[in-house]
């Protein structure tokens, strides 16, 4: 016998009111996943400043965090650790909506497709294969305005902000070339990142809610909240570790133009193997709660409809 779905999550709106459904509870999805990564990558704006310095010139940036941290304030003033945060909130603004909402859809998808007996079954391979393609259509909408982000950074002056920037950019080297040429980097770091992180958290989830004794739906939102966080902090640990390579060399080829006819294959080939191991892991540190605010988010949304496959 086919196990009935089971919907969880309290809404903030109460009971008595209709759960959203279909498009309406997708759009909340997104909305929530774009709001919780605008705020998390755009709060981290000036750690991510310091990190990409470090993983493109060690040569300077090479005694950590925080003497990162000052080397930029006292070459450039403290405004200069705030660099890129136009494209990083509106970047990760729509990468969010299309991960979170996408990754909700495809779960979904499957489970409907197979049936949610056997979905639990193979509830690993659900999430790591809904995660791999929402992440893809995330990356496509994340790519320029990641490759605006690191263009501001890695060269100062380049442009004044976001708009100037974007439009420097495809106007000098086109959208393909210009936007575009990082796309396998960032695929290399975002789909192993997503993919890991939220198998790790759902996995991480289930664990630790089964070690409290207590049925999920009976939680409280407040320690749902906890479990979130926790489970989300063991989540990107993980995926921080599995993603850091594509990062640096995401950074690295987005600093500057290629070689007129160097392949974007051979690029990476040649920084890969210039950076060596040690160097691919610059900047690991700053890269280890996205899961808490957004199960907050949805709670607030009313987006009660996601179906559970955890055992």
């Amino acid at each position: 016998m086919v196990p009935q779905q089971k919907f969880f999550v309290p809404s903030a709106a109460g009971d008595n009111a209709a759960a959203p459904t279909g498009a309406n509870l997708y759009a909340r999805f997104a909305i929530a996943g774009a709001v919780c990564c605008s705020i998390t990558h755009g709060a981290m704006t000036p750690v991510d400043v310091v990190k990409t310095r470090i993983q493109l010139s060690p040569e300077v940036y090479n005694k950590g965090m925080i003497s990162g941290f000052r080397q930029v304030v006292a070459a450039e003033g403290a405004g200069a650790l705030l660099t890129g945060f136009g494209p990083t909130a509106a970047g990760y603004f729509l990468q969010g909506a299309f991960k979170f909402g996408g990754y909700e859809f495809w779960k979904k998808t499957f489970i409907d497709a197979i049936g949610v007996e056997k979905a639990t079954e193979n509830r690993t391979a659900i999430y790591l294969g809904s995660s791999a393609i929402a992440e893809f259509f995330a990356d496509v909408a994340l790519c320029p305005l990641e490759a605006t982000r690191i263009r501001l950074v890695s060269q100062p002056g380049f442009a004044n902000g976001l708009l100037s920037g974007f439009t420097k950019i495809a106007k000098e080297e086109g959208v393909i070339k210009g936007f575009y040429s990082g796309f396998g980097p960032i695929l290399f770091k975002q789909v192993p990142y997503t993919m890991a992180k939220f198998v790790v958290f759902e996995l991480a989830s289930e664990k630790i809610i089964h070690s409290m004794g207590v049925a999920k739906e009976d939680l409280a939102p407040s320690t749902l909240t906890k479990v979130n966080l926790g489970a989300g902090i063991i989540a990107g640990t993980a995926a921080a570790i599995i993603s850091q390579p594509a990062d640096t060399l995401l950074s690295k080829i987005n600093k500057q133009k290629g070689v007129e006819g160097q392949s974007v294959t051979s690029r990476l080939v040649t920084m890969a193997g210039q950076l060596g191991a040690k160097g691919l892991f610059l900047g690991l540190g700053p890269r280890i709660g996205q899961f808490a605010i957004y199960g907050d988010i949805k709670r607030v949304l009313g987006a009660t409809g996601g179906v559970e496959i955890a055992k």
